[in-house]
């Protein structure tokens, strides 16, 4: 069933994880220049997740979804989402993004600084390779399927700012801590929808045979 909205919204910050590997790379010059890099791939639907009340939901992002947002706004490069730990930012072209209509891809050079060693340290071993990124959704679109006898609903990430890119040792976001709201305001657009068709079908019927 799909309702043909487009909803704005006020959304909090978000956590998300990317589902690629970190990639690394060192420099042989004198500079000693490390770089992560990896992408956030567009029109691609994520893994399964649950929000907190059990139900099953997809994501994919629009490839205009941060197009506004990386022209205006500073991104930064955190380790762990600490933001005490700084690794980069884009005002400093420390952390690089290339936006393309497939990808956002990005490219962030590790401090020679205690965080950033620990941090290079952690990934070239592989102890961390994976990476979240931030952001607060401000429209997305709806919609929901049956698959395999259940019922799961596709979110369409249509503008977001992005806050913030972070290697970390956990990717995957814990199911039982999602909560999107437009969710539940979908859901509930859903049974008005399902609601007055019943009411239609019962009035006709009430004609038919009254």
């Amino acid at each position: 069933m799909e309702l043909d909205k487009e909803k704005k919204t006020t959304q909090t910050k978000e956590i998300r994880a990317l589902p690629v590997k970190l990639e690394v790379r060192a420099s042989d010059g004198d500079d000693g220049k490390r770089t992560i890099t990896g992408a956030i791939k567009y029109n691609t639907d994520s893994a399964e997740m649950r929000d907190w009340w059990g139900d099953t939901f997809v994501e994919s992002i629009d490839k205009e979804a941060f197009k506004d947002s990386i022209a205006s706004r500073n991104v930064v490069g955190l380790w762990s989402h600490d933001t005490s730990q700084v690794l980069g930012n884009t005002k400093s072209g420390t952390l690089r993004l290339t936006n393309t209509d497939t990808e956002l891809r990005f490219e962030l050079d590790i401090p020679n600084t205690t965080v950033g060693n620990d941090a290079w340290e952690l990934i070239q071993r592989g102890d961390v390779d994976g990476v979240s990124f931030g952001m607060r959704v401000t429209k997305d679109k709806w919609t929901s399927e049956k698959r395999d006898e259940k019922r799961v609903y596709k979110r369409n990430i249509l503008n977001a700012e992005l806050y913030e890119i972070s290697p970390v040792a956990f990717p995957a976001y814990p199911a039982n801590e999602v909560s999107v709201r437009s969710l539940e305001e979908f859901k509930a657009s859903e049974q008005r929808a399902v609601d007055k068709y019943e009411k239609e079908k019962l009035l006709i019927e009430l004609d038919l045979f009254g």
